[in-house]
């Protein structure tokens, strides 16, 4: 019995392989690991360049919501655009001054989110000019509430010496459809030049909250460095 037992150990001692790391290699992951922030493992691996891609919030500023994103994007280093509705900025003004000083940049969503296709030209502009007043300046970029444009509504935009800003990647965070859904639709679709579309207005956002502290970290677990876009 003792023999079977001996013969049996030195079996599994045999089929054991050890598996080790050259010394260099070990000393620069722990070196990564240490320097990543709380939260961010998925970046622990480089990855080769996939492409810039651009996050937007729409609807805002919220004074609940918009702080938490803001706070989200400075935990990871990020910067977006806030294409923000001039009645909010109006009422909350102090969040919009909080956005702006995290480096964050402004757009112009309008004053009440009409669709501007329905407006004459004098009222497109009137919407515009309107926010552009709560604000006290103009933003390079201006998008048209629920992306409804036109030639006309485009050149108007234009004659004012902006650029108008749609999106190409929309997971329709504000029908709340949970947010692993947020995360999972975000990166199905992703590419290199992506601008995404979120809300931080509009509604209860905290799925959209959770979504993009997820969101992060596994945009550049896949090679996608998150820019900023020139509005």
């Amino acid at each position: 019995m003792k023999a079977f037992f001996t013969a049996a150990l030195t079996a599994v001692a045999v089929s054991l392989t050890v598996v080790t790391v050259p010394a260099g290699q070990a000393d620069t992951s722990a070196a990564q690991m240490a320097r990543a922030p709380v939260g961010t493992a998925l970046e622990a691996v480089p990855v080769a360049y996939a492409g810039t891609v651009y996050l937007t919030f729409d609807d805002g500023p919220h004074p609940t919501w918009t702080p938490k994103v803001v706070s989200i994007l400075r935990k990871y280093g990020v910067r977006a655009v806030f294409f923000e509705l001039g009645q909010n900025i109006s009422w909350y003004p102090s969040v919009t001054r909080s956005v702006r000083a995290n480096g964050n940049l402004i757009g112009n969503h309008t004053w009440n989110h009409p669709n501007l296709t329905y407006l004459s030209n004098y009222w497109v502009n009137w919407q515009l000019n309107k926010m552009e007043g709560a604000l006290g300046y103009r933003p390079r970029c201006v998008r048209p509430p629920y992306g409804a444009t036109s030639s006309r509504v485009a050149s108007i935009i234009a004659s004012r010496g902006q650029r108008q800003i749609l999106w190409t990647v929309d997971p329709r965070d504000w029908s709340r459809p949970g947010t692993w859904s947020i995360v999972s639709r975000v990166l199905a679709n992703v590419r290199g030049g992506s601008r995404i579309l979120l809300h931080d207005g509009g509604g209860d956002r905290s799925q959209t909250v959770a979504a993009l502290d997820l969101l992060i970290p596994r945009l550049r677990a896949r090679g996608f460095v998150v820019g900023l876009m020139a509005c």
